[in-house]
């Protein structure tokens, strides 16, 4: 069977293909569906392959847990609400690091063993058969390290997500306990390294890694959640493409490496659409002060009735709609979109306007819109939809609240200062749907709350969205 090597790199290449052909589909929303089932092809292509390995052990193990795998993935995909798609990418994400480390730690364990051979009844020397070269064993260290923080670094991006812990943990001289756990793990993974592969050291390397994944995570807010979620895709991707060279597999390598550059390429998008660096968005503090008193806010907050919203959208000409993470939590997307296509029946031109880091994951609101059938045209990113503002008689937020906030361009005391915004302060009227009078996830009050030409529908999003809905059915009636 001197063609069956062949066969399998054949395999791995055209699943490389698929993968990245997939990748290029999904920066589309109208080719986004088809490169998630091309990269899926891709994945199903390769796994069935490697059963075809020679010298693979344990082939009913590894069929077992890729059925379970498989299964657990296919239920929690089916049952999982789209308002918690961000909690299911940070867990599934964090899974990939795990399985990362897992390899890491697996081989780290066996060239352990291969590398303690007692000779004389005294001795302890390496076998030269079976023990691994100085880039491999570097690599298989590297990739351990990168897939334990990503592992136990999504864990608590998911659980902040899932509203199971508070958004942030701070204590004095956490920077520094956190860089002293870093090196002590690069102290342990240099021993490794260096050839000194004992059990002993080998767990404090892993307990120190995901510790530092932990520690690295607890301080971040949920505002920053679309960076950590980028952040710790490109770290997943990265570890599986050290592991792919140890284990020599062409597809974890090409399969790891796209899906680190394109984590990379996402994070640092995000972190330019909040106008911060990657390194201030992990270490740095968002929502304390930056620096001198901030601006006071001057006028009140001026509530309106759904019938009065109701009758100055039907009459307008433009409406935007800002959607944000309050949509979510109330699974307004269904209403709002049922209430825009009356307005769109009236002849109101309307579109939805999307900043980079509305929600809590990359393309969140996108996702969510997608899922109610709003048109892939009728939505607007930030750039594109900021000019049209000055010419909208109503922009209608529901649920956003930092990234339409005008402080970001007018008090440099803010902690949002230099973060590109949405200007619907500019439109002519804008209504703002929320829950009540809190701040956002930066901490501070909304100066577009308090302008002359807003006003504030207070209640939850779904139910205010069905009010709206009902009130201009009443005068279409």
């Amino acid at each position: 069977m001197n063609w069956l090597p062949t066969l399998i790199k054949a395999c791995y290449f055209l699943a490389a293909l698929l993968f990245i052909l997939g990748l290029k589909r999904m920066s589309s929303p109208r080719t986004a569906r088809g490169g998630i089932v091309w990269a899926g092809y891709g994945m199903l292509l390769a796994v069935l392959i490697t059963f075809a390995l020679p010298g693979l052990h344990h082939r009913g193990l590894i069929g077992v847990a890729v059925l379970l795998g498989v299964s657990a993935a296919w239920w929690t995909g089916r049952r999982v609400a789209m308002t918690d798609m961000p909690q299911m990418v940070a867990l599934y994400n964090g899974m990939g690091g795990g399985a990362a480390a897992a390899i890491g730690a697996s081989e780290l364990v066996g060239f352990a063993g291969s590398a303690v051979v007692l000779l004389d009844g005294a001795k302890f020397a390496a076998d030269p058969t079976v023990a691994p070269d100085a880039a491999q064993l570097a690599l298989g260290v590297i990739g351990a390290l990168i897939g334990a923080v990503s592992f136990s670094g999504s864990l608590i991006a998911f659980a902040k997500l899932q509203g199971w812990l508070d958004k942030r943990f701070v204590f004095p001289g956490q920077r520094a306990v956190n860089l002293l756990i870093l090196l002590a793990a690069l102290v342990c993974g240099g021993m490794l390294i260096a050839g000194q592969l004992t059990m002993p050291l080998i767990v404090a390397f892993f307990v120190l890694a995901l510790l530092f994944g932990l520690m690295m995570t607890l301080p971040i807010g949920g505002a920053d959640m679309p960076v950590v979620i980028s952040l710790y895709n490109a770290f997943t991707g990265l570890a599986v493409a050290f592991e792919g060279f140890v284990l020599q597999n062409e597809a974890m390598i090409i399969a790891g490496t796209v899906v680190g550059a394109a984590g990379t390429l996402l994070t640092q998008l995000m972190a330019r659409a909040m106008n911060r660096s990657i390194g201030n968005v992990l270490f740095g503090s968002f929502g304390a002060a930056a620096g001198g008193e901030a601006q006071a806010i001057s006028g009140s907050q001026k509530p309106i009735e759904a019938s009065d919203v109701a009758v100055m959208m039907a009459y307008a000409e433009r409406v935007v709609i800002v959607p944000g993470y309050g949509m979510a939590v109330a699974q307004a997307q269904h209403k709002v979109w049922e209430f825009a296509k009356l307005l769109i029946e009236r002849g109101v031109k309307v579109k939805f306007a999307i900043h980079p880091v509305a929600g809590r994951m990359p393309g969140h609101m996108n996702v969510l819109l997608a899922e109610a059938g709003v048109p892939y045209d009728l939505i607007a990113d930030m750039d594109d939809i900021n000019p049209e503002f000055p010419n909208t008689d109503v922009a209608l937020v529901i649920g956003a609240n930092d990234v339409v906030n005008p402080v970001a361009k007018t008090d440099p005391a803010s902690p949002i200062y230099g973060m590109p915004i949405l200007d619907v302060a500019a439109a002519r009227n804008v209504i703002v749907i929320k829950r009540g009078r809190g701040t956002g996830f930066a901490g501070i009050e909304n100066a577009l709350f308090y302008a002359d030409n807003a006003r504030m529908l207070y209640g939850d999003g779904q139910a205010a969205a069905g009010e709206l809905v009902a009130a201009l059915k009443t005068l279409d009636g």
